[in-house]
């Protein structure tokens, strides 16, 4: 190998090493997190859901209205109960799908 190939090899191999301790030392952080978070069903805006909009959408930022029943967004683990819902029975959050009211 030539000297300026040797360098190269060296420096994408020192790249990689970097991104990977970079992406094994994130993960505690995220498993803290999700452990202080909870889904809550009928909190999220159209378009800004978390996940699991229901029949029809797919995933995240596909919730079609408002406080959609079935579309949940991740909030701090005790405050779901704790937000306004336009279309929950109880007028919060919800820590299931629920059927939204008339």
């Amino acid at each position: 190998m030539t000297n300026k190939t040797t360098r190269t090899v060296s420096a994408a191999a020192l790249a990689l090493a970097l991104g990977s301790a970079l992406s094994i030392a994130a993960l505690p952080t995220t498993a803290v997190a999700a452990d202080n978070m909870e889904k809550c069903f009928g909190v999220a805006m159209k378009g800004q859901n978390d996940c699991a909009a229901g029949a029809g959408t797919t995933c995240a930022g596909t919730a079609k209205t408002d406080h959609q029943a079935n579309a949940w967004k991740l909030v701090p683990k005790g405050s779901c109960e704790k937000t306004t819902s336009s279309t929950s029975p109880t007028g919060f959050g919800q820590l299931a799908a629920f059927t939204a009211k008339s």
